[in-house]
Formats: C-alpha cells, structure tokens, sequence
C-alpha cells in the first residue's frame, strides 16, 4: 500500500469524520452523516482538484470498506427479522428486479440506446449498481468505456434518487418499517440504500438492508442466465456454463454470520456497539468516496439518453416498489 493509497483513504476517513461530527449538530441530525458524508464528497470531488494516485485509496473506501461495513452492520440484525419478511420478502425483491431489470431495457433500446449497454444499465437498476454491472460486463463482452458509461449512468440516478428520499422522508413521514422496505426493494447501491434508510431509525434500516441483501443475492441468478444465453450463441447450443465463474457477492455470506452472531448473542453488547460505530464509520468514508467518484460533467459524458433510461427505468420501480409494498406486506 504506498503513499497516495493511504492518502485516498485518509480523505475519506477524514471527510467521514466531519459528517459524523455535524451530523450530532441539530438540524442535520435529520440527514444523516451517510447522507453528509456523500455530499461532502460531491463538493470536493468536483470543486476540487484532486491528485489521480488518490484514487486507489478512494477507490477501496468504495469497494472494500464498504462491503466490511455492510459485514460488520449484521450485528444490527437478528436472523428472526429476517425470518419475519418470510416469502413476502422474497417475493418483494424478486418482483421488483424483474420490473427494473426488464422496464430499463425495454426503454433502453426505445431509446436506441446499444443491447449491451442496455443490459449494463438494466443489470445495475435492477440489482446492486456497479457490482452489479461489473458482474455481468465479463459476460455480455461489453468495453471499458460502455461499463464507464453504465456506471457513472447507475451513480447519477442512484445518487438523484438518494438525495430525493431523504428530502421527502420529514414530510412525509412514512411508517418506519415500510419506508424501509421500500428503500431497500428500489434503490440501486447498498450505500444508496443504508443512507436512505438511516433516516427513517432502526427499524427502517433493518428492513432496508434485508430486503436490499435479497435482491443482490439474485445477481448470482441473472448472471447465470445471462452467461448461458451468451454461451448458447457462442457455442452453437452447446453451453459451457461453469459455476466458478459466477460473481457469488460473498460479504454476504459474511454479514448472514454476523446476524447469527447476534441472534445467539456470542458476543458481549459494548464489543457489538464498538462494531456497530465502526460500521457506519466505513459506510460514512464509502459515501465519501462514492461521492467524489459523482462528477457534474458526467451529465454531459453519459448523455440524455442514458439519463431518460436511467430515471424511467426508476421511476417505474418507484413506482412498483410503492405499489407492491402496500399489496404484498
């Protein structure tokens, strides 16, 4: 790890630090320091002239400690909460995923927008976001600059819709555990999503990250069918579909074990507390991070076709997602 690692990390350590501290100052306590955090990123991001060797250490704030803090956040959960969704669950995410999945490519190629691009765009709405679209792009063949422009396509919208919710939440005023479930079944990033959340309390985030957990978990099953329709083709009906190439999202794996920690209490309540703190303190430099990554003049580089797929395929699942939550829980 050299030097401007360790200084991309230390700026979004840094930037953490601050949104925490506002975030106890009255009248921010309603936004939250996740929310801060990405905020404060926005502005250094684009305002700023930022070294390029900071952006390996940004960059894993972004990815790594992201995935630890979503691990180590498990300890919020009881595994008896998540048996409470039960198949509603289930039912909830799986729906919606095929609602963006599908609504996102539909009006993709109305749009004239490329297939593989569509299926970038479509995979990361529909799913986790980037991972999402880093996942499927080895399988669709898709170039450097076509993921680039399905990720930052993924941020804008993502972020727009983050920043949205947490306007409308306090006036509004959504019962906590709907809110939560909705959150978590229609917005793009697991940042995205425990940021939204966390304004809503507890039990808004709880059901937030359960319901989020299982759409990514369907990554596994959209890959899969992707690779064998790519595979077909390729091999003229002889498929070659290997489950070691599937994108299994293993912090997932790990933030199931920490719930079970929990839910048999193994470890003493200061310890899980010290960890808790720690969790948001990693999510707090991911959205930092994930924030300098949102620059403005990617309005311009993504293009208005993109954006119109992008925010149409949200806004059906917005739309969806609030429909559903009503009918099936």
């Amino acid at each position: 790890m050299n030097k401007h690692m360790l200084m991309g990390i230390g700026l979004t350590a840094f930037l953490a630090l601050i949104a925490v501290g506002l975030g106890r100052l009255p009248g921010f306590t309603l936004v939250g320091p996740l929310i801060i955090a990405m905020l404060l990123g926005m502005l250094i991001g684009n305002w700023t002239n930022l070294d390029k060797g900071l952006d390996k250490g940004i960059t894993c704030s972004t990815k790594i400690f992201l995935r630890l803090g979503i691990v180590l956040l498990g300890l919020r959960l009881n595994l008896v909460d998540i048996q409470a969704l039960g198949w509603n669950g289930f039912l909830y995410a799986g729906t919606l995923t095929i609602v963006a999945f599908f609504s996102v490519y539909f009006i993709s190629r109305k749009l004239k927008i490329d297939h593989t691009l569509s299926l970038l765009i479509a995979s990361g709405t529909a799913i986790c976001g980037a991972a999402a679209i880093a996942a499927v792009a080895p399988v669709v063949q898709a170039k450097d600059r076509v993921v680039a422009l399905a990720i930052a396509t993924i941020a804008l919208v993502g972020t727009f819709f983050t920043l949205i919710y947490t306007g409308l939440f306090p006036l509004i005023q959504p019962n906590p555990e709907t809110y939560g479930i909705f959150a978590g079944g229609t917005l793009h990033e697991i940042a995205h999503v425990v940021a939204a959340s966390s304004i809503g309390g507890e039990e808004a985030e709880n059901h937030a990250i359960i319901i989020k957990m299982l759409r990514v978990m369907l990554l596994i099953s959209v890959v899969f069918i992707l690779l064998f329709v790519y595979e077909h083709k390729k091999n003229a009906g002889r498929p070659s579909v290997s489950l070691k190439t599937l994108p299994i999202p293993y912090f997932i794996v790990g933030f199931l074990a920490m719930s079970l920690i929990q839910t048999f209490s193994l470890l003493p309540e200061s310890l899980v507390s010290i960890l808790i703190d720690l969790a948001y303190f990693l999510l707090a430099m991911a959205m930092a991070g994930l924030g300098m990554k949102v620059k403005f003049h990617s309005f311009k580089e993504v293009g208005s076709r993109l954006l119109f797929a992008g925010l149409g395929g949200s806004i059906i699942l917005v739309l969806a997602g609030w429909l559903l939550v009503g009918v099936i829980f």
